[in-house]
């Protein structure tokens, strides 16, 4: 008898093999899951910020501060990737996240450098004096931020071609944003663009295929309802539930966790409606592509896994190699990761974040497109 058990579940075991062998998504994803898993960790993931995008503010116009910038950029923390004329300027800059710092060399930098006691041997006694330049930063990113305020007290004799080193000019750091560098003030708008991409995926990629199994598809064939009008009614319901989502995310993080709201709620409603059209649209789209409920669910991961560890929610997009960013930019939460936070912590209005909300629109509106084409309005 204990033979014949064994035979049975051999049997079994034989043919799940070759049931799963025949389901082409469920093999792929069992190969692929694991490999995108290690590209990205040993590959894309870096926590160690490299190449930041700063600006520069040089009102000293001299060799001296070339010299500086060029040793700053000669540590590879820091890629200087825009000039402006004023404070003014690179302040709009940090606010629209077209830059994560900027440096600020003032006119008399010179006069600060060489008067300091490091350079002039008759003052060596003398208590530290003015810093030769200014870090402006966005403290909303506190790795960006950490990263910058290492170079505060960096080296600088090269600068001024003296060999003797006992203390180094610094630059003064000024964090705006979160002053305090609390993580939870960058990690809860972050959450916000994480769990809208779970839910609204996952919510939309079921549907065409649950109304196969459930055999309402037979219904839908008997009605007028066009491919295009069943997908936008599909993804019509699940707009309150983000926005639900939404205001229960920003309220808990700001009374509970006293994480600021510093933009408009207008700017946030936009920016939040746009992207959950984007998702639930990206939902439908491999709605069409499943055939069953489980093949809906392991391709909502696949896409997951990416979007949380590319988006730049977990580490510094900045840090991440080129190809990591392309990938990243065409995923819709890496445009909402960018939107959220500078709305949510920088006061950034819409306007000044238009190429992530238009892109974010255009993603939508060929999502709707190529599910509706990939829809066929009949049974099987």
């Amino acid at each position: 008898m204990g033979i014949s058990m064994w035979i049975r579940v051999y049997a079994i075991f034989v043919k799940e093999l070759k049931q799963l062998s025949r389901d082409k998504m469920t093999f792929g994803m069992i190969i692929m899951i694991p490999l995108v898993q290690l590209m990205l960790f040993g590959y894309a993931i870096n926590t160690d910020a490299r190449h930041i995008p700063v600006g520069l503010v040089d009102l000293s116009q001299t060799s001296e501060s070339r010299a500086v910038e060029h040793a700053l950029v000669a540590t590879q923390s820091v890629d200087f990737i825009a000039r402006y004329r004023s404070i003014k300027d690179a302040e709009v800059a940090i606010t629209k996240g077209e830059i994560r710092a900027v440096l600020y060399l003032p006119a008399d930098m010179t006069r600060r450098l060489f008067n300091h006691p490091l350079y002039d041997h008759k003052q060596i006694d003398s208590p530290l004096t003015l810093p030769i330049g200014q870090w402006i930063v966005d403290g909303s990113d506190t790795v960006i931020a950490s990263t910058i305020r290492a170079l505060r007290n960096m080296p600088l004799d090269e600068v001024a071609n003296h060999t003797t080193i006992r203390t180094a000019p610094s630059f003064e750091v000024v964090q705006y944003f979160n002053p305090e560098q609390r993580t939870v003030v960058n990690i809860v708008p972050g959450l916000v663009a994480v769990i809208l991409t779970m839910t609204m995926i996952l919510f939309t990629s079921s549907a065409i295929v649950r109304e196969h199994e459930h055999g309402n598809m037979e219904f839908l064939i008997t009605t007028p309802v066009r491919p295009m009008e069943l997908m936008i009614g599909k993804i019509a319901p699940y707009v309150l539930v983000g926005l639900s989502q939404v205001a229960i995310i920003l309220s808990v993080g700001h009374w509970v966790f006293s994480v600021p709201i510093k933009g408009s709620l207008l700017s946030l409603l936009g920016g939040s409606i746009l992207f959950i059209f984007a998702s639930l649209t990206l939902g439908l789209v491999l709605s069409t592509i499943a055939k069953t409920q489980l093949q809906a669910m392991q391709m909502t991961i696949f896409i997951l896994l990416p979007s949380i560890l590319l988006s730049g929610f977990m580490f510094p997009y900045d840090a991440m190699p080129v190809a990591a960013q392309w990938i990243a930019e065409a995923l819709p939460v890496t445009h909402f990761m960018r939107m959220i936070r500078a709305i949510a912590l920088r006061d950034a209005s819409l306007l000044l974040l238009g190429k992530d909300a238009l892109w974010l629109g255009l993603f939508t509106i060929g999502g709707i497109i190529i599910a509706s084409l990939r829809f066929k309005k009949k049974l099987g």
